[in-house]
C-alpha cells in the first residue's frame, strides 16, 4: 500500500506514517506535501521518499494522479475539505483526519463529492478502533446490563494539554480553526452515537471561556513565562516547566509542535518568541474551557457529555446505565467494571456481583502520557491505520468490501450535532436535529 501523507505535523507524520515504519509489509509512505521544509524533508528522510515526490503543498501533489494508491490528509483544520475533494477527483481512496470541515456548508459539498467517487473517506474518528471502546460495544451487544438507557461520558482534556493546545495551541481560536468542541470533542460526540446505535435528535450546551482570561492573571506573573515570572515555581500552567523541564525526554509532540530544534536551546528560544510561551491568562483565546452538552438520541437513549479543560488526567471516563445493570470505565488505565442488578440491596455491597475487564490502554503512564494524548489514543491510531490499509488493499484488489467503521457517511453526524450544541450554547436554546 502506497500512500501519500499531506501535512507532516503531529498526526500526519507521528501518528500515522510512523504506523507505516513500524508495519512496512502492510503500507509504505512513498510521497509528503509540507510547506515546512524541515518537517517535511525529516518525514522525506525517515521514509526515503525521493526529492521529486516532496511536495511544498497538497496542490503541487494532487496536481496529477501520482504512483500512490491512497491519501492521508492531515492538513490543519480548515484545510480538510479541498484537499480530499481533489483527492476523490482522481479516484483516491482518503484517510481524513477529524475534524471533517469547519462549516455545515462544506459538509454538504464533501459528502455529495463522495457519494459521485470511485474513492472512499474514512474519517479518524480513533475511538471506534480503539479495545476500549470496542469492548464497551460488545458488551451492550451481548445485553449485560440489559436495555441501555443513559450515558454520562467526560472528556477529561487535562490542564496541561488544553493550555498546550487550546490557549496556546492552534485551537485557540475559533475562527482559525473550529469552536472546541467540534475541535475536540467530535471524536466524543462520534463514539456516543456508536455507543447508542441511534442518531442524535436534540441537543442542549452551556459552557464559556471561566478562567483563561486576564483579569484572573495572579499578580506578578508576566507576558512570557521565561520573563521573571513571580508565580512561575507554582503555576501550573508555566511554559518553560513543561516543555523544559517535565518534557525533557521527549522529542516528538507536543515538543515538535512548538519547535522543530528539541535541544533545550531550541526549546527555550521558542518559548521567548511563539505563542507556547506566553502567559495562558494574557493570550487572544476565545475558545471554552469548560463545556457541558445534554443530548437525546433517536431510541430515547439520552447523555451528558462533559468535556473540561480542569482535569488532572488525559482520559475519558464514562458510564453506561442499563435497564439490568451499569458499566463505569476509565480508558487511561483501561479498566472496565460492569455491576449487574441484582435482588440484594445496594448497601450490601459484599453481595454485589461486579465482573471486571482490562483491556490495552496504549502506551500510557508518566512521560509516555503526554505522547499519547497526539498520538496514539489507546490504540485508536494503530486500529484505524490497520483496518484502513486493509480496506484499500481489498477495494484496489476488486474485492466486495463493506463500509468502514469510521465512514463519511456516519461520522458527519457528530459533526452537525457540535455545530448544534454550539448554537445551543451562543443562544440559549434547545436544537432538534
Amino acid at each position: 500500500m502506497r500512500l501519500l501523507v499531506l501535512g507532516a505535523g503531529g498526526r500526519g507524520a507521528h501518528a500515522y506514517a510512523t504506523w507505516c515504519l513500524e508495519h512496512p509489509e502492510a503500507a509504505r509512505v512513498v510521497a509528503v506535501a509540507e510547506p515546512d521544509a524541515e518537517r517535511r524533508d525529516r518525514l522525506g528522510d525517515a521514509h526515503a521518499i525521493p526529492a521529486a515526490q516532496r511536495f511544498t503543498d497538497w496542490p503541487q501533489a494532487l496536481s496529477a494522479r501520482g504512483p500512490w494508491d491512497a491519501v492521508i490528509v492531515a492538513t490543519p483544520d480548515r484545510d480538510h475539505v479541498d484537499p480530499t475533494l481533489r483527492a476523490l477527483e482522481l479516484g483516491h481512496h482518503v484517510l481524513l483526519e477529524k475534524p471533517i470541515a469547519p462549516t455545515a456548508e462544506e459538509l454538504h459539498r464533501l459528502t455529495a463529492a463522495a457519494r459521485d467517487s470511485p474513492g472512499t473517506v474514512t474519517v479518524a474518528h480513533v475511538l471506534r478502533y480503539t479495545p476500549f471502546f470496542r469492548t464497551l460495544r460488545r458488551l451492550l451487544d451481548e445485553g449485560r446490563i440489559g436495555a441501555l438507557q443513559g450515558i454520562s461520558h467526560i472528556e477529561n482534556i487535562a490542564y496541561w494539554h488544553f493550555a498546550h493546545s487550546y490557549v496556546r495551541g492552534n485551537w485557540h481560536r475559533a475562527d482559525q480553526s473550529n469552536p472546541m468542541l467540534l475541535a475536540k470533542a467530535c471524536h466524543d460526540i462520534d463514539i456516543l452515537r456508536w455507543l447508542v446505535g441511534s442518531p442524535c435528535t436534540a441537543v442542549a450546551s452551556f459552557g464559556e471561556r471561566r478562567h483563561f482570561r486576564v483579569e484572573h492573571a495572579p499578580k506578578g506573573s508576566t507576558e512570557r513565562c521565561v520573563d521573571g515570572c513571580a508565580v512561575a515555581d507554582t503555576c501550573p500552567y508555566n511554559a518553560e516547566r513543561l516543555y523544559v523541564d517535565q518534557l525533557a525526554a521527549v522529542n516528538g509532540p507536543p515538543v515538535t509542535v512548538v519547535t522543530n530544534d528539541t535541544s533545550v536551546a531550541g526549546r527555550r528560544h521558542a518559548l521567548r518568541v511563539t505563542d507556547y510561551g506566553r502567559c495562558v491568562y494574557r493570550m487572544d483565546n476565545d475558545v471554552v474551557d469548560h463545556q457541558t452538552a445534554a443530548l437525546r438520541f433517536g431510541n430515547g437513549v439520552t447523555a451528558s457529555l462533559v468535556v473540561s479543560a480542569f482535569t488532572a488526567w488525559n482520559t475519558r471516563t464514562i458510564t453506561l446505565m442499563g435497564s439490568h445493570g451499569q458499566i463505569t470505565a476509565d480508558m487511561r488505565t483501561g479498566r472496565i467494571n460492569l455491576t449487574p442488578f441484582v435482588e440484594t440491596p445496594p448497601s450490601l455491597e459484599d453481595h454485589r456481583a461486579d465482573e471486571t475487564f482490562q483491556v490495552d490502554a496504549g502506551d500510557q503512564g508518566g512521560v509516555n502520557d503526554v505522547t499519547e494524548a497526539f498520538t496514539g489514543h489507546g490504540g485508536g491510531d494503530a486500529g484505524l491505520m490497520k483496518d484502513f490499509t486493509e480496506r484499500v488493499r481489498r477495494a484496489l484488489a476488486g474485492e466486495d468490501v463493506e463500509a468502514a467503521p469510521s465512514s463519511l457517511e456516519e461520522s458527519v453526524e457528530s459533526h452537525f450535532v457540535a455545530f448544534a450544541a454550539e448554537r445551543s450554547r451562543l443562544n440559549h436554546t434547545l436544537e432538534e436535529l
